[in-house]
């Protein structure tokens, strides 16, 4: 089978892979959705540089097969695998992590943050940009059958992690709601702030990406290149701030507007990858009583969780992806997708 592998330097291939065999503890996807995020880009920008820490995530050895979103049906089981945990057939995301499987981040699905150090597909690990991918059982979550494959995939990292952080923050329904990057992972908490019933406010410098914001929800639209994003905030709130905000864009710059923009008492979340931020830890923090905390994508019953709100609610998902390419068609969807105006991309391996 072919598989897309990032070379570094915003170079990509497609190379051939033998199509993988599961073992006793396995299951084989047929990739039906591989979803394209915005932390592939963190792979794809820089030099490749083997065993490498970036974003929060290690690189492998020698180049694997991209994509950490995977969305498919099961077409092998191992030789150990129940019936209740995997059949062939079962259409299923895949939470797209593996470690110990016995320490307390395992034992409550937070595979990601296992203490012996965890495995991530499409990392360190082969991944969904390909026909087949190999996982282990205990990985799978199911899909419920009114959600597509594309909107299963979107779960698999950025919806999810979007929903992970709301539920964090304790977004309730008469809250004022702050999204600071509008690419997939802030578009998903605006969609999903709105459908919370919050009153959003989108934040982005594309114009293309404002407008998408719009369309998914949000109440109103914000260039922080054209105004203080602060003060734009709070002139929204009766000069009081957001009553939670997140930050989707790893910007140093909107990271700390994010905090400022707060409220008293309120809470901010960062969300986004990498990078730094300054604070004035009194004015910004303390003497207001805002909390801060940083959210890393999901456990497994959160990203069950998700699909069941996003399946029950009727929430578009689908309407998050503008683009929707071929494996061999890779170096042009990285290309389009490292210009951050777009919508979510996804693979669609067969």
């Amino acid at each position: 089978m072919k598989g897309i592998v990032f070379l570094g330097e915003r170079q990509v291939e497609l190379r051939e892979f033998p199509d993988p065999t599961p073992g006793p503890r396995d299951v084989i996807l047929e990739i039906k959705a591989s979803g394209m995020c915005g932390t592939d880009l963190k792979a794809y920008r820089p030099k490749f540089e083997p065993g490498v820490v970036r974003g929060g995530i290690k690189r492998s050895s020698t180049p694997v097969i991209a994509g950490h979103e995977p969305c498919g049906v099961v077409v092998a089981v191992g030789s150990a695998v129940t019936e209740r945990e995997a059949r062939i057939g079962d259409r299923v995301m895949d939470h797209h992590y593996d470690g110990c499987g016995v320490c307390r981040h395992c034992a409550s699905g937070w595979t990601q943050m296992c203490v012996d150090g965890a495995i991530v597909f499409g990392s360190v690990g082969n991944g969904a940009h390909a026909k087949y991918m190999r996982a282990p059982a205990h990985t799978l979550v199911g899909l419920p059958d009114s959600l597509s494959f594309e909107a299963g995939a979107a779960i698999s990292c950025g919806t999810g992690t979007a929903y992970g952080a709301l539920k964090r923050l304790g977004l309730e329904g008469d809250e004022t709601l702050a999204v600071f990057g509008q690419g997939p992972v802030g578009l998903s908490a605006t969609q999903l702030g709105a459908a919370m019933g919050a009153r959003v406010i989108a934040l982005d410098i594309s114009p293309e990406r404002r407008q998408m914001a719009l369309d998914m929800g949000a109440d109103v639209a914000i260039d922080p290149n054209a105004d203080d994003p602060v003060q734009a905030i709070k002139d929204l709130t009766h000069g009081e701030g957001a009553h939670k905000t997140l930050d989707a864009s790893s910007s140093a710059a909107a990271r700390r507007a994010a905090v400022q923009a707060t409220r008293a008492w309120g809470s901010a979340c960062f969300v986004g990858e990498g990078g730094e931020v300054m604070l004035e830890v009194s004015p910004d923090l303390i003497r207001r009583q805002v909390t801060l905390m940083g959210h890393w994508t999901f456990s497994k019953v959160g990203q069950a969780d998700c699909a069941r709100f996003v399946a029950d609610r009727k929430i578009d998902v689908d309407g998050l992806f503008t683009h929707k390419w071929r494996l061999d068609q890779a170096d042009e969807a990285y290309k389009l997708f490292d210009q951050q105006k777009t919508g979510k991309g996804v693979f669609l391996p067969n």
